[in-house]
């Protein structure tokens, strides 16, 4: 039983970061190859801007998830400097709440043109692949982010509860 909850913990502790590096080797070496080809050879392929493009798009709504998990969006937070700790929390709160709503109606938006792909058989221009592989990186990185949107609100809930400093995550400038 503890296994299996040490390899879910490192799981959740990981996942975003491993999704990451994979979409980012991807996205990678397919440009160096793409460059080297184009300027070596004066050839270029449609499928390796293809895959560069949809890699980044992986990665850009991953991120986000992970973002959300580390609090490290971009915000202004100048005036938690000027609030108590309870009215940091709950000005958290707020943000990651109204955060959430946003993202339920942005999964449901983003769900649409995944299921009219689906549904006509779309393919990709230069993979031939479907469409919905691609398409997908919107639902998934939402659904991510509602996840740990949740866990960020039982954190805050449980730190304002207990009276512990709110979790503020790194700062990207002191």
């Amino acid at each position: 039983m503890s296994t299996s909850r040490s390899w879910l913990t490192d799981l959740d502790r990981n996942l975003e970061r491993w999704a990451l590096l994979v979409f980012y080797s991807l996205l990678v070496v397919t440009m160096a190859v793409e460059v080297l080809r184009r300027e070596v050879f004066s050839y270029s392929s449609v499928w390796g801007e293809e895959i560069v493009r949809y890699a980044f798009i992986y990665l850009v709504w991953i991120g986000a998830a992970a973002a959300v998990r580390e609090r490290a969006h971009i915000r202004i937070d100048v005036i938690f400097e000027f609030v108590s700790p309870r009215a940091k929390a709950l000005l958290y709160l707020f943000g990651d709440l109204v955060m959430l709503v946003v993202a339920v109606f942005a999964l449901y938006w983003s769900w649409e043109s995944v299921a009219v792909s689906l549904k006509y058989g779309s393919v990709s221009h230069g993979l031939r692949l479907p469409l919905t592989w691609f398409l997908s990186a919107v639902p998934i990185g939402f659904v991510l982010l509602l996840y740990r949107l949740q866990q960020s609100i039982r954190r805050d809930l449980s730190d304002l509860r207990h009276g512990r400093p709110v979790f503020e995550g790194e700062r990207l400038f002191d």
